[in-house]
């Protein structure tokens, strides 16, 4: 063993510097004369160096078998590739002899050399990358997998991310278009992996057929895409760090949550906060270097990206319509007609021509069924006995003025069975009308007796007190004309003495 780094410098200046003898040092040192040539060869100690190559004569003539079982994996479904205990139970079977150990020592040094090196990549700025990953989110107690957006720009380091259901095309357009929005404006150029939700068929190395909905946004925007070889992420590196990342920073510990555009309020917030930070090896925040970015940015379209997907359907005999495996009510008036259903990441609008006719929440399921109880007032109205089993009202939670008014219009005899029909005709009142406006007008009514739909709804309109009323000519141009005479009171004494009862 060599001797420490104080004793090897002490000597080669004896040697070196002062002149002393090399037997004069070996006799006071006692190092071996070999040690003392190394040391007056190399200023600190070389190490262990091998003179000739390390013979391995069991594992050597199986390196090329080991080489050849590793390249074929490399084609193999990930989860049925070859461990370095496989490799050794087969090579024993074809005449290996030495131990386990030899074979996990070269299937280690093997995969090493085969590992790929990456070249730094340089990135200009209004350059963006965006990917899609996956995170756990408690929503109301329950855990659960959802997606998340990532859209960031390698120059600044800036970053958007948003959660959503799952991946599909309008999750995609949904999430381009708040990213852009977050970061004012659409980045020349953006780099994508080959998703399904963009790539229809991959043609060549950078040739894409690309899905209907991608072009559609990417018409809107006039931004240039890019995407990745397959299996090369490296090519979006950036973005490929900034899904750990915000996975790490922004989702940990798990968010506990009522619903997912909670999340995403948040979620906003921490990326503003996150351009305060400063990413190694760059000078300024990111923020500031933000700011470059935008200077390359193409400006966002006059015209909002209407982000929904459009489908063209026929309302059932139910006052149903179907989108993405879910069933959606319409007004009874629209059954067996065709109407479009216009599906966002929060809500379904149906419309029919240039009227929507009815809104829900979507539904992200399958095979769920949406009623607005509103919908089948009007066919209740025909059918009052129905009223009680009709499924669109199950769990219908009225406040308890509309019971009470029910059972007082049922419970009058000259009614003949007609009360349920009234209080029907009182509840379409919500066709135009809010909830808790009805809800204040029918308890009103019962204060006051009035218990039909037409008095009912005389405590809906707009009421004025009376001494702070003035009638106006606005509108009633006609009325300006009309010039009335001012009265004779003694006219009325006249009257009374004729005895004409006033």
């Amino acid at each position: 063993m060599y001797a420490d780094m104080e004793q090897w410098t002490e000597i080669r200046q004896r040697v070196l510097v002062k002149g002393e003898s090399k037997r004069k040092v070996l006799k006071d040192t006692g190092v071996h004369h070999e040690t003392l040539s190394k040391m007056l060869t190399y200023s600190e100690p070389p190490g262990y160096r091998r003179q000739a190559e390390y013979l391995r004569p069991k594992i050597g003539p199986y390196e090329e078998r080991i080489r050849q079982i590793l390249k074929e994996d490399q084609t193999a479904p990930k989860k049925q590739r070859h461990t370095a205990k496989r490799i050794f139970d087969r090579i024993r079977a074809e005449g290996y002899t030495g131990g386990y150990t030899q074979v996990k020592v070269a299937v280690r040094e093997i995969r090493k050399r085969n590992r790929e090196v990456f070249v730094p990549l340089t990135h200009l700025p209004g350059e963006a990358q965006a990917d899609f990953g996956q995170a756990l989110v408690k929503e109301n107690g329950v855990l659960r997998k959802v997606v998340f957006f990532v859209m960031t720009l390698p120059y600044s380091d800036a970053i958007f991310l948003q959660v959503f259901e799952r991946i599909c095309t309008e999750v995609l357009w949904e999430a381009h278009r708040r990213a852009f929005e977050f970061f004012g404006g659409v980045p020349c150029r953006i780099t994508y992996d080959n998703e399904k939700v963009v790539v229809n068929k991959i043609l060549s190395a950078h040739g894409r057929r690309l899905t209907e909905g991608f072009l559609q946004l990417q018409s809107h925007y006039l931004f240039e895409a890019h995407f990745c070889r397959v299996h090369r992420a490296n090519e979006k590196g950036a973005v490929e760090s900034d899904v750990r990342y915000g996975r790490q920073n922004f989702l940990v510990p798990v968010p506990q949550i009522r619903e997912l555009e909670e999340l995403n309020g948040e979620l906003v917030v921490r990326c503003y906060e996150d351009q305060g930070c400063q990413s190694r090896g760059k000078a300024g925040c990111r923020g500031e270097r933000l700011l470059e970015d935008q200077a390359k940015f193409r400006r966002l379209p006059t015209e909002p990206f209407d982000a929904c997907r459009k489908v063209s359907t026929t309302a059932s005999s139910l006052s149903l319509v179907q989108f993405d495996r879910n069933e959606y009510s319409v007004p009874v008036r629209y059954a067996h007609s065709t109407v479009v259903v216009k599906g966002y990441t929060d809500r379904v609008e149906i419309c029919q021509k240039a009227e929507r006719i009815a809104v829900h929440t979507r539904l992200w399921g399958k095979d769920g069924v949406v009623f607005d109880p509103v919908h089948y007032l009007a066919l209740l109205e025909r059918k009052p006995g129905a009223l009680d089993h009709a499924r669109p009202l199950e769990g219908w939670n009225l406040p308890e003025c509309f019971g009470v008014l029910r059972r007082r219009l049922e419970d009058e005899e000259e009614r003949e069975g007609g009360g349920t029909r009234e209080y029907i005709q009182v509840l379409r009142l919500l066709e135009k009308h809010s909830l808790p406006a009805l809800a204040n007008a029918v308890g009103r009514g019962l204060d006051v007796n009035a218990l039909t739909r037409d008095a009912i709804a005389q405590f809906l309109l707009p009421q004025e007190e009376w001494g702070q009323t003035t009638f106006r000519l606005d509108g009633r141009e006609h009325l300006r004309h009309v010039r009335v005479p001012e009265a004779d009171v003694a006219q009325y004494g006249t009257l009374l003495a004729a005895g004409v009862e006033p």
